[in-house]
């Protein structure tokens, strides 16, 4: 769904989904919020492709992927966001988190597979979880002076495989449209 001006914090938006977060996805009146949520839904949904494997196992193995994201690699990204601006810029919180999120991104680097995917040939909820995240580390790391894939050659395999797949590609452009309209933003 829109979020009404481009701002998830405002009381408009949070009229809809309360906790001021994107994204959410309104099902005939319900909302649902938080990605991981809206993904399984629109797995039980729309179960063919699917995007979880048929061993328990192996859909552990996806899950644990999208707990690792949802709890440990994600976070400190998003702590960096407020710190875009260098004038404004908090630098303990930024070293903090880029040397936190350095750590996560060496983590995801040893739980990947060996090809394909994120645990696999196949394509997963463990990918649609960590292919916007990888969007922005990639794309606002080098604003702090890092590199995201930088030293880190299954996770650079990763990208680029990930990035390949139409349905990725076509929501990475959108991000891409978006990041630039935030960019331009006083």
């Amino acid at each position: 769904m829109p979020v009404p001006n481009n701002d998830s914090h405002s009381a408009e938006y949070r009229k809809i989904y309360p906790f001021g977060k994107v994204p959410c996805l309104d099902v005939d009146g319900m909302i649902i919020g938080e990605s991981e949520t809206i993904n399984e839904y629109l797995e039980e949904k729309f179960p063919t492709p699917a995007l979880l494997p048929k061993s328990p196992e192996a859909r552990a193995r996806v899950r644990s992927f999208t707990r690792f994201h949802d709890l440990y690699l994600k976070p400190p990204l998003r702590a960096l966001f407020r710190q875009m601006n260098p004038k404004t810029r908090d630098a303990n919180l930024v070293k903090d988190k880029t040397a936190e999120l350095t750590t996560r991104l060496d983590e995801l680097e040893g739980r990947l597979a060996d090809s394909g995917f994120a645990t696999g040939a196949d394509f997963t909820l463990a990918d649609c979880a960590l292919a916007p995240t990888l969007f922005f580390a990639v794309n606002l790391m080098p604003r702090f002076g890092l590199a995201a894939l930088e030293g880190r050659k299954k996770l650079s395999a990763y990208w680029a495989h990930l990035q390949a797949r139409p349905s990725v590609k076509k929501a990475l452009g959108e991000m891409g449209e978006a990041l630039a309209a935030l960019s331009r933003r006083p």
